[in-house]
This record gives structure tokens, C-alpha cells and sequence, in this order.
């Protein structure tokens, strides 16, 4: 991702319009990222992929049974490492 600073960003701020439908930018203030500009597409794309948070409150007890009873893939083992 190609980072820039705010003041260098309103300076060119075509070029950095055309660049941020090619790849994110990220725009800096005081050597910190602050902001990033990506396409509407992307957005979009980002925004379809919301998922709803749910806490334990918000399942049934068939639910929470369900996912008790559920046993992972055996390619899941590749991923075991990670729980620890």
C-alpha cells in the first residue's frame, strides 16, 4: 500500500485520486497513518463481506448443542499450531 502525506495528497490530488482506483493509499499526518483512500469498488467489495457479530445470548440451546456436536475437517489439523 502506497502511503503519502496529507499535505502531499491536496497537493495532487487528481494523481492521487486515479492512484487509489488502482491500490489503497494510506495518507499520513505526523508520520502517522491517519486515513485510507480506496476505490468505491473496493469499499464495496469490503462492505459486502460485513458479517453480524453475534454474543452467546444470541443462540438456542439447539444452536450451542449444534455447534458442540460439529467436528472439524481433518485438513483442519494444518491449523492446530495456531490455538495454542
Amino acid at each position: 500500500m502506497l502511503s503519502i502525506t496529507s499535505a502531499d495528497f491536496q497537493r495532487h490530488f487528481g494523481r492521487y485520486q486515479d492512484e487509489a482506483l488502482k491500490e489503497p493509499l494510506a495518507i499520513t499526518r505526523n508520520g502517522r497513518e491517519r486515513l485510507v483512500v480506496l476505490s468505491a469498488e473496493e469499499y464495496h467489495r469490503l462492505k459486502r463481506r460485513d458479517r453480524e457479530v453475534l454474543g452467546l445470548d444470541d443462540f438456542t440451546a439447539a444452536d450451542l448443542e449444534a455447534i458442540r456436536q460439529t467436528e472439524p475437517p481433518p485438513e483442519a489439523a494444518a491449523f492446530d499450531d495456531e490455538c495454542r
